[in-house]
């Protein structure tokens, strides 16, 4: 029998026996096995006093996207609109007629099979 079983059945016999209860050994050894059991099923979960770095992620930048957004913003031109900023390859801001537009470009992926 193990060293820490041994230890614990003795801890439970005299821990009954002056709570006025005395338990025999074969008892004393139930009652350690289970604490053990519980014990190994207990999980301790601790969280870490560290802070993460987060993780650097490089922005993809879609050509195709960046292409079509240029022939807009050519076409927009041509029709003599302001074009008052151009937000990467995504979308474009532009004054036409007296108005404030926004015109942003989604590409949507591909459907599941």
């Amino acid at each position: 029998m193990d060293n820490k079983l041994e230890k614990l059945i003795a801890t439970i016999m005299k821990e009954c026996e002056a709570d006025g209860e005395p338990v025999s050994y074969e008892e004393a050894k139930e009652m350690a096995e289970m604490e053990l059991r519980a014990n190994k099923d207990c999980k301790t979960y601790v969280q870490s006093t560290e802070k993460r770095k987060p993780a650097q992620k490089e922005r993809k930048v879609d050509e195709e996207k960046g292409h079509l957004l240029g022939k807009v913003k050519t076409l927009l031109e041509e029709l003599k609109a302001e074009i008052l900023a151009m937000k990467t390859e995504t979308e474009i801001e532009f004054l036409y007629g007296g108005n404030h537009y926004t015109m942003k470009l989604t590409k949507h992926r591909p459907p599941k099979k």
